[in-house]
């Protein structure tokens, strides 16, 4: 049966209660000796007179020398060797002189008290812990900082060791639906390797080109239309152009935008008809129906995917484009006499603009530049424009000469207006684009990422500039631009 502790323990002999440690058994008997010497020595002074006491009873300072306590001559005094005098005990059991906080057990003099004396000095311990921690404080600063530097440092080599050690990104399997490459003469792996980028046939430029590099013997490409799928893998995508039956005869696919003398090669190769009867039937305008302003077939040959039955004309396949373009007028809502200045806005929207919804307020940016009361000058100053007429119909940069060149009838930096004619053959977005233009008051725009189209629209002057330096400096980290 448990039994109830004492309302009111006896203190221990360290002068303690509840947990603290007791003192050892030879700490004990050593102190019950003291005090029974304590009480003989009491005892016999008591019996001799006051003025015969005995010379250890004398004041310190009047024992010779030869009789000081033994701790005094003790050479490890202090320390902790030799012999210690045993401590006087007070009649409630501590020891005499002693702070109020329990001693050690065991002897006075041990490792352990003096540690804990140690410990218990205010002084000691607050000029310890502050120095060790302002120490660590810093030595944890340096450390983060070196730490950070080299993170900084290391950045760029780790991030080009992780892409090199990485494989390509690619699809995987023989992909889904209906995709039409157009494959052109003289078409090199590069070229290859971007159409079927753009038309999300394969996952990335490097994947493909990759695997083009790694072929034993280079494979070689028939010009022409290849019937693919969406989301293919580099090696499917491969197998499926080195396939005959992908083939696809009597097939031609025109992208938006492209330019007339491109649109008349890749019909001779999608096709069996000659070159030379298609460049002989477009320049006779006689039998299409034209615009009077017209000098071209150029802006009237709708882009799309077309499939011809076998011996067709050159002039039938030709018409076959226009009379679709004419269609999508139509049905846009075009007048016939509206035709022609339609087609020649929706032409420079198109080889201006990037992303679907910037078709809009690139044809806003025009209109307002035909507007004198908001564009003096009524030069709509386009690179496209320039650069068309220079016979480059693959890009829309232009140099400071090819711009100040007022020969050029197209170089719209020298002459105001809508340029002479189309420079491309737009499609369906476009043309709602040029009947439809955004509301805003912008009046300049420039593509700065050439990758994904992305373009900024400015009303004044200096926000353009910040807009084409923001270009410029994408263009010095990709110089595969020009």
């Amino acid at each position: 049966m448990a039994k109830s502790p004492p309302e009111n323990p006896a203190p221990n002999l360290s002068g303690g209660t509840g947990d603290t440690p007791l003192p050892s058994r030879r700490a004990l008997r050593e102190a019950q000796a003291a005090r029974d010497a304590q009480a003989a020595q009491e005892s016999a002074s008591a019996a001799e007179p006051a003025d015969q006491q005995p010379a250890d009873q004398q004041p310190a300072d009047q024992q010779p020398a030869d009789e000081q306590p033994a701790g005094d001559h003790n050479p490890f005094a202090g320390l902790g060797f030799g012999s210690v005098p045993e401590p006087a005990y007070a009649s409630d059991g501590q020891v005499a002189g002693a702070p109020d906080a329990p001693a050690a057990a065991g002897r006075p003099s041990s490792r352990a008290n003096r540690r804990a004396r140690l410990a218990d000095h205010p002084t000691l311990v607050e000029k310890k812990s502050r120095k060790g921690g302002w120490g660590c404080l810093v030595v944890i600063l340096v450390l983060l900082g070196l730490m950070g530097a080299a993170a900084l440092a290391l950045q760029g080599p780790i991030s080009q060791l992780v892409a090199a050690t990485q494989a390509p990104e690619d699809y995987e399997g023989s992909g889904s639906g209906d995709v039409l490459i157009m494959i052109h003469d003289g078409d090199t792996g590069s070229d290859i390797a971007k159409a079927l980028v753009d038309q999300d046939v394969v996952k990335s430029y490097d994947a493909f080109y990759d695997l083009l590099l790694a072929q034993s013997t280079d494979p070689v490409f028939q010009p022409g239309a290849y019937q693919l799928a969406s989301q293919m893998s580099a090696q499917a995508a491969l197998e499926a152009l080195q396939d005959p039956d992908t083939r696809q005869d009597l097939t031609v696919v025109i992208p938006e935008g492209t330019a007339a003398v491109d649109v008349l090669t890749s019909m001779s190769e999608g096709t069996d008809i000659p070159l030379e009867d298609l460049q002989a039937a477009a320049a006779d305008l006689s039998g299409f129906g034209l615009p009077a302003e017209a000098t071209s077939l150029e802006g009237f040959l709708f882009p799309a995917t077309y499939t011809f039955q076998p011996a067709t004309s050159a002039h039938d396949a030709l018409k076959t484009l226009v009379d679709r373009q004419f269609e999508a007028l139509d049905t846009a809502g075009v007048a016939p006499a509206d035709r022609w200045k339609t087609i020649v806005m929706a032409s420079l929207i198109q080889r201006e603009a990037g992303l679907r919804d910037d078709y809009f307020k690139v044809a806003r940016v025009f209109y307002n530049r035909l507007d004198p009361a908001q564009w003096e000058s009524g030069l709509l100053q386009s690179d496209a424009t320039v650069a068309y007429g220079t016979g480059n119909t693959h890009l829309v940069t232009t140099t400071d000469a090819e711009r100040a060149d007022a020969n050029n009838a197209y170089n719209t930096y020298m002459h105001p207006g809508l340029p002479v004619g189309p420079i491309s053959n737009p499609g369906d977005l476009a043309i709602d684009a040029a009947l439809h233009p955004a509301d805003g008051t912008w009046l300049f725009f420039v593509t700065w990422n050439l990758d994904t189209g992305e373009t900024i629209f400015s009303t004044t002057a200096d926000e353009h500039d910040a807009g084409v330096a923001k270009w410029l400096a994408w263009m010095d980290e990709h110089p595969e631009y020009g």
